[in-house]
């Protein structure tokens, strides 16, 4: 017999909530992502705001736009909310940009949420990580397991599906929002994290965003830019004018070559170079 999926991510949500009530006072590794949201409300409704502190780390890797976003959303929840500050620039190892810089930037903020958790009696601090995250290339993984970081998504068996389907139920408004990876990420690797690199991709983005795309990245290679949008709309860039203009505005950013990548929007494509 067909097992009813309904009742099953039912009871992976119950499993969720069992674990969560298993914590007194618990610190959020917060993003404003859809992992990150849903996590938040599940501990709100389980602990109460007094025993849940959401913690956002602030740097020039995250988009001003996601920023803000994160802030309203926390609010919207009703859920304490502090601004942490990584400084993971600071790491020429982070900078180099090597294959495994989200070590070193997670480790830059778990240790500040670690110190955090111990001076104020937290007594664990929670990730979003989910169970198809396992099956990615992921080194922030090792930063969590070092900071013993626990991620509750992951051990009650939650897919990235079934947090955007228990999200919707839920009226979270980030149940169909788009992944959005911090900036440093479209950065290839072995090209050095700089601020201005951060912002041109920050500022390509945002353009796009303005032509009415939602689902994008801006691939930073030095001099050239690759633009990945789902293949249905790469034909809407093609057009002469819309073609003209976003070949303008990115020379203007400073980039020498514009290209646009025909296989289309794929998240987490500049792992293929390792492959």
């Amino acid at each position: 017999m067909t097992e009813n999926p309904n009742k099953n991510l039912a009871a992976k949500y119950d499993k969720l909530r069992e674990i969560l009530q298993s914590f007194q006072k618990v610190i959020v590794s917060y993003s404003g992502g859809v992992d990150s949201v849903f996590l938040l409300k599940a501990a709100l409704d389980c602990l109460g705001p007094d025993n849940v502190l959401a913690c956002i780390g602030v740097s020039q890797s995250l988009a001003r736009s996601e920023y803000e976003a994160a802030l309203q959303i926390a609010q919207d929840l009703g859920a304490p909310l502090e601004i942490v500050h990584p400084r993971e620039m600071s790491n020429p190892d982070y900078k180099a940009n090597s294959a495994n810089r989200c070590f070193y930037c997670k480790t830059a903020i778990y240790s500040l949420l670690n110190d955090l958790a111990r001076d104020r009696g937290f007594d664990a601090i929670l990730a979003g990580t989910n169970l198809d995250d396992l099956g990615d290339f992921r080194p922030g993984l090792q930063a969590a397991r070092d900071f013993h970081v626990l991620s509750p998504l992951q051990e009650a068996q939650l897919t990235k599906q079934d947090i955007r389907t228990l999200s919707k139920q839920l009226n979270l408004p980030t149940w169909n929002k788009p992944a959005q990876p911090c900036l440093a990420s479209r950065l290839t690797y072995g090209l050095e994290v700089t601020p201005d690199r951060l912002k041109q991709i920050e500022q390509g983005e945002a353009f796009l965003r303005s032509l009415g795309l939602t689902e994008l990245r801006v691939r930073h290679h030095d001099h050239l830019v690759r633009i990945e949008v789902p293949p249905d709309k790469i034909s809407l860039l093609l057009d002469d004018r819309q073609r003209t203009q976003i070949v303008d505005y990115f020379k203007e950013l400073g980039f020498t070559y514009v290209s646009l990548d025909l296989e289309g929007f794929r998240s987490g494509s500049a792992n293929e170079a390792l492959e």
